[in-house]
């Protein structure tokens, strides 16, 4: 393999590691389970199982990534997991 081709390959990874992007989720004393779990399902799309699990590590492990992608694609989603009252941030 030459220097060039082996280049090119090593950027493609580091572009690929580089969009994956996370929406965490924060522990808080406000939100009910049931509102966290509906807010995930209609937000990020999970099943109800999946957002009952991210919503059980969050009260015992205190964070949880919900969704990870694009930064692009994330931004709105975050901007309505805080709309809807919830604590979470992109990493």
């Amino acid at each position: 393999m030459s220097t060039i081709e082996k280049t090119k390959e090593d950027v493609s990874v580091l572009e690929q590691v580089g969009v994956n992007n996370e929406i965490v989720l924060y522990n808080d004393d406000v939100n009910t389970f049931d509102h966290v779990i509906d807010t995930l399902v209609r937000v990020c799309e999970h099943t109800a199982e999946q957002a009952e699990q991210c919503a059980i590590l969050v009260h015992y492990k205190g964070q949880c990534t919900v969704k990870t992608g694009a930064f692009n694609e994330l931004k709105p989603q975050c901007t309505q997991l805080l709309e809807a009252g919830l604590s979470a941030e992109i990493i």
